[in-house]
């Protein structure tokens, strides 16, 4: 049989197409954060994860050009190779400290990060236990192991516990939770993850992702919780909050080192541009100085959930800046995407699997940045796209 059989007979994106309502790929001709042009129509931006609106500040974007002039567009090498600068040095020793940590590791996106940190510590004695709604990057990074792979239902943590009692006392075991999970909004119950984690002694690595620059006063959800040295490795990405590009481990620095030489997906690739570097550093030393943007994240979020749930929508047990609007139809998401962004309001749509099936939602997401007068606009869209839908 043809290899490319299953290429050329898929053809769920060209139906799509054919009614109208293909969402993905749209190609934005600028972005100034809250706001993008697409095909030149400016649209209201609630589907990005640029939490603290910091991709258009002037600190970060001086300090992108400049490393840019000073460094050139690219280290052309992997960081065993040349690809190492003092940059990146300097921007692992103040993650470590940000974090609460003893070292940090700088990698090269936040997919190679899971990737790499889980599949070097997973060999083949050991076990590494995750969440059903873990990231993508989670389960890969899983499958990439040498050990064995258990899952529990999302939040069930009585299930985590069983799973935990049933491996055998010799092996390994890594524990892997998002702090915020990606899709629901909601957080992960740490307390609990941790107790259970030290009862059976196995170690815990949170994918911080979606919770630096919104928990904890920026630093996460061990600081929301206050269980900093609780936590074992701590990854967070720069794509989010850092308004940048890479990602980082951050821990013990013995484990670190090991992860240092073993994880393929830092080995094997060319090093974080010192931009892209330079550009977190900027953004580190806002979140630092500048608490007063995550509290507007905030003071939006919560406009947001009571403005949904006042109009009747499910929007799940969200308790962060993401907002699932829960649709349910797949197709029926479509027609409520297209309708919200014929009217400039852009968001993201999500469906089986990165959804359960029947659960397809809108996925909606703040900015320190937006201001009342947009998120009104964004939920009278909403409104009047939820009655002729008959979502409300």
């Amino acid at each position: 049989m043809d290899l490319f059989k299953k290429c050329f007979e898929w053809d769920l994106d060209r139906l799509a197409m054919a009614k109208g309502i293909y969402p993905f790929f749209q190609p934005l001709d600028t972005t100034e954060g809250t706001e993008v042009t697409v095909n030149g129509r400016r649209v209201l931006m609630i589907g990005s994860n640029n939490y603290l609106g910091l991709t258009t500040h002037p600190k970060v974007k001086e300090a992108c050009i400049k490393a840019v002039e000073t460094y050139g567009t690219s280290c052309t090498g992997s960081r065993f190779m040349n690809g190492t600068l003092k940059l990146h040095h300097e921007l692992e020793a103040r993650l470590a400290a940000f974090m609460g940590q003893d070292s940090a590791l700088v990698f090269s996106t936040g997919m190679q990060t899971n990737l790499g940190a889980i599949s070097a510590l997973i060999g083949r004695n050991d076990v590494v236990v995750t969440d059903k709604d873990d990231h993508a990057s989670i389960v890969d990074g899983a499958r990439l192991g040498l050990g064995d792979r258990k899952r529990f239902m999302h939040g069930n943590l009585e299930q985590l516990d069983r799973i935990l009692e049933r491996i055998e006392k010799d092996k390994g075991v890594l524990v892997v939770v998002d702090g915020v999970f990606s899709m629901g909004g909601d957080i992960v119950d740490l307390p609990k993850v941790v107790e259970i984690c030290k009862r059976h002694g196995a170690r815990l690595y949170v994918d911080d992702a979606h919770s630096i620059g919104v928990l904890g006063g920026g630093r996460g959800t061990a600081a929301h919780f206050n269980l900093v040295k609780d936590v074992d490795l701590t990854m967070g990405t720069f794509s989010k909050s850092f308004a940048s590009l890479g990602g980082f481990v951050a821990g013990n620095k013995d484990v670190i080192n090991y992860i240092k030489h073993f994880a393929r997906s830092f080995m094997f690739s060319a090093s974080l541009p010192a931009h892209n570097a330079s550009a977190a550093l900027a953004a580190l030393d806002i979140m630092e100085n500048e608490p007063e943007h995550v509290e507007h994240l905030w003071e939006n979020a919560k406009f947001m959930m009571k403005g949904f749930r006042e109009l009747g929508f499910n929007i799940g047990n969200t308790q962060t800046p993401i907002i699932p609007v829960i649709i349910g139809d797949d197709e029926k998401c479509f027609y409520f995407w297209k309708a919200l962004f014929e009217d400039g309001v852009y968001t993201n749509p999500v469906i089986s699997p990165g959804v359960p099936e029947g659960m397809a939602l809108l996925r909606t997401s703040y900015m320190a940045t937006h201001t009342r007068p947009q998120l009104i606009r964004a939920l009278d869209a909403f409104e009047k796209a939820g009655k002729k839908l008959g979502v409300i």
